[in-house]
């Protein structure tokens, strides 16, 4: 397959999955959610309780999506300034449309059981979170909030998401009483374990490749994919063929990259995967990634090129760290 496929292909994925993402958010919001009175994750969580609160205390009826649109447009643009990329800008158009579905279409309550509307719509917008993340992209919100506290502290996401689900809880308990706040609880747990099951790219898996044309492989996946392998000889107990076996440990979401790089040079090559508990050492993120493949540029596809590419990935790192601490002494 073509470079020129594959990229109109991926467009056209991400395309698809941008709209099943919309759709799929807006049902759960709309139809399970939002006329049960329970409460989803993150922004969509805060809208809500906005939208009540008005009610409540002023009767003034203000969409949910109002709310969310008027929080994801600073925060788009702080986004877009402090991480940039493709990633922000697909983000925040996502949230726009979403807030503008969720302004004009109208609520309607799919089920009046508390416990059904709470499971589905956290599985609906659990669905919408998980394709969201696994094509390159988010729903808005807390998810560029908290890639901008990763990005500049290095704490972790899911501690962050975890405190402003909490809270939200704790609010919607004083608002709408504690047995909604204990549906809203089931709805955010379904949640999470379909963006679990849906987004793996933090998952990580070992795999052993066997091929007749171990260095073929290796130029090849070290064009398509930034991870070291590590090259063990080995034959076959039966046929008595030498072979050489990669061992290299990558996340499941490359696994898919990584099979059609080995088998367009090998198609006879046998694939191990095996499940990885942990990883101690440096294994490198996406961007890591991207910085490695800038560094190496679109003609560098070998052994040597690579480890020339990661040198010089290394001194800008350090002349980077370098120029941080110079900033940080002249501010103390």
């Amino acid at each position: 397959m073509s470079k020129q496929i594959k990229k109109w292909r991926k467009i056209a994925l991400t395309t698809f999955f941008f709209f099943l993402s919309v759709a799929l958010q807006v049902a759960g919001l709309n139809y399970f959610l939002i006329p049960n009175s329970i409460f989803s994750v993150g922004l969509n969580g805060i809208s809500q309780l906005l939208s009540l609160s008005m009610w409540q205390f002023f009767h003034l009826h203000i969409d949910t999506g109002l709310f969310f649109l008027l929080f994801n447009v600073p925060i788009g643009m702080v986004g877009f300034k402090m991480i940039g990329g493709k990633f922000t800008i697909l983000s925040f158009i996502n949230a726009v449309v979403v807030s503008l579905f969720l302004i004009f279409l109208p609520t309607y309550s799919f089920t009046t059981q508390p416990l059904l509307a709470s499971l589905f719509g956290g599985l609906l917008v659990g669905a919408s979170v998980g394709l969201a993340m696994r094509y390159g992209f988010s729903t808005g919100g807390f998810d560029i909030i908290a890639m901008i506290i990763q990005k500049r502290t290095g704490k972790s996401i899911g501690a962050f998401m975890n405190v402003a689900n909490g809270i939200i809880v704790l609010i919607a308990g004083f608002f709408i009483g504690w047995q909604n706040a204990m549906y809203t609880l089931i709805g955010i747990y379904a949640t999470g374990q379909v963006v679990d099951t849906l987004y793996t790219g933090y998952q990580k898996v070992t795999a052993l490749i066997v091929t007749s044309k171990g260095e073929e492989v290796i130029d090849v996946l070290h064009r398509d994919l930034i991870r070291g392998i590590t090259v063990l000889p080995s034959s076959g107990a039966y046929t008595k063929r030498e072979s050489t076996t990669l061992m290299m440990v990558l996340s499941r979401f490359e696994l898919f990259e990584m099979q059609e790089a080995v088998h367009s040079v090998d198609p006879k090559a046998f694939i191990n995967l095996l499940s990885t508990v942990s990883v101690s050492g440096e294994f490198w993120d996406a961007d890591r990634q991207l910085q490695m493949k800038k560094s190496m540029g679109p003609k560098a596809v070998t052994i040597d090129a690579q480890i020339e590419a990661e040198q010089q990935l290394e001194e800008q790192l350090a002349q980077l760290e370098l120029k941080e601490d110079n900033e940080a002494n002249r501010v103390k």
